[in-house]
């Protein structure tokens, strides 16, 4: 278990496989933390050193007080890297995640060869709502969002055939940090990259969920329509692709790092 020390508390990441293979960065969705990569962990880490790490507010990483904004979301993932002495990495970041990734691209292209965003928008819905859902948050806990919580992650055959994985992840957003959650939540409500895309010089992936209530695949496109080097890519499942879907996520990615 390792800790990395920001200017305002610790984030917690795991690092998996040979440090001298390619190095490749998993940031998580709202409301998970870094074991909702093990799907690509198991696959991957034999053909990358792999990066997972809990977003700020979320798994065993610190929850600073006060609420928190994009630009220290990227800026913890720049001290990562400056903490495992890798001056390259590829990333890849879904839906919270994605859009940190987006926001790296635009002001620190020059420490990653190739970004992969998924599940994700350059404006992750409407500020009115992230606010009242931080709200809820913190005046009633987490435990009044997690049971709608997998209709937002996932189809509705998936949670049919799949309740242990469901339950797990329901479990893992009702023990999470209110808090943190709630700081998120803020973030999301200001952060929008749409004027920045342009500047992407990046090879970047932005793959879409095709059944995704969420970040529909529109949002993919339009990432897709205003970076220079962006590819589309489309997944048959809902928000969390990864867990939906591992292994058409895993070739797409490992496709497009390799290619």
């Amino acid at each position: 278990m390792s800790y990395c020390q920001t200017k305002d508390g610790q984030i917690f990441y795991q690092t998996f496989g040979d440090k001298s293979n390619p190095a490749l960065i998993f940031s998580n969705s709202l409301g998970t933390d870094h074991t909702m990569w093990q799907p690509q962990i198991d696959a991957l880490q034999d053909k990358f050193f792999i990066i997972a790490y809990d977003t700020r507010g979320h798994g065993k990483s610190d929850a600073p007080k006060g609420s928190y904004t994009i630009e220290e979301l990227g800026e913890d993932v720049i001290t990562l890297l400056n903490e495992l002495s890798l001056q390259k990495a590829n990333f890849c970041g879904i839906s919270m995640g994605g859009l940190t990734g987006l926001w790296l691209a635009i002001h620190h292209s020059e420490r990653f060869n190739k970004i992969i965003v998924s599940n994700t928008a350059a404006k992750i819905g409407q500020e009115s709502a992230w606010q009242d859902r931080a709200k809820l948050v913190l005046e009633h806990g987490l435990e009044s969002i997690a049971s709608s919580a997998p209709s937002r992650w996932f189809s509705e055959s998936f949670v049919v055939q799949n309740g242990d994985v469901v339950d797990r992840l329901t479990k893992n957003l009702s023990n999470q940090s209110a808090e943190g959650y709630s700081a998120c939540c803020q973030a999301l409500a200001i952060a929008d990259v749409r004027d920045g895309l342009k500047e992407i010089k990046l090879p970047i992936l932005s793959i879409g969920g095709e059944l995704d209530p969420v970040t529909p695949v529109s949002d993919a496109q339009f990432i897709v329509d205003n970076v220079s080097r962006a590819i589309l890519a489309t997944i048959q499942a809902s928000h969390i692709a990864n867990i939906e879907r591992p292994s058409d996520f895993n070739k797409i990615i490992e496709g497009f790092v390799d290619g």
